[in-house]
């Protein structure tokens, strides 16, 4: 896909084509309304602008669409497939899975939420070295760091629909 058929697109459509990025509707509603983009650096810079004002409530509500790590997301969709390629690089080894599944569930018993991590780029080791380290933050840096990781990964995937 071209940045120009982005812009050429009904509202509608548009925003159903950057949902799947992060399903968060003030992010979505103004990233269609900034339209036209001379380009996708214009359309991602536009993005992790409006990312840093993502309220706590609004990065709860996107982490619903996010399965944990190493494990499979439970749709079909653009989501589902981004989701698949994102956590293709996490290992496959029985012992490194044990070990994240149970890091995952302290991490959701400590913050009641998913662990959150762009995925892509990173080694299965790397992933649990973080989700370790971040086990030490309180609630409020781990927020925090989580929204971090979910505007990278809605910058990503941004990207990707243009690749």
């Amino acid at each position: 896909m071209r940045i120009e058929q982005l812009n050429a697109m009904d509202q509608a459509a548009a925003a159903d084509l950057v949902r799947p990025c992060a399903d968060i509707p003030s992010w979505v509603d103004a990233l269609v309304a900034g339209r036209p983009y001379p380009d996708v650096d214009a359309l991602v810079a536009h993005a992790e602008r409006l990312a840093a004002a993502w309220t706590d409530d609004e990065v709860e509500l996107a982490l619903a669409d996010h399965p944990r790590i190493g494990e499979r997301h439970a749709g079909t969709g653009a989501s589902a497939a981004m989701s698949a390629r994102e956590q293709s690089g996490v290992s496959t080894e029985a012992d490194l899975q044990q070990r994240i599944a149970a890091g995952n569930a302290a991490y959701e018993e400590r913050f009641g939420r998913v662990f959150l991590i762009r995925a892509a780029g990173r080694s299965a080791e790397e992933v649990l070295a973080r989700l370790e380290q971040r086990l030490g933050n309180d609630p409020t840096t781990e927020l925090g760091v989580t929204r971090g990781e979910l505007a990278e990964i809605a910058a990503l995937r941004l990207r990707g629909l243009f690749a």
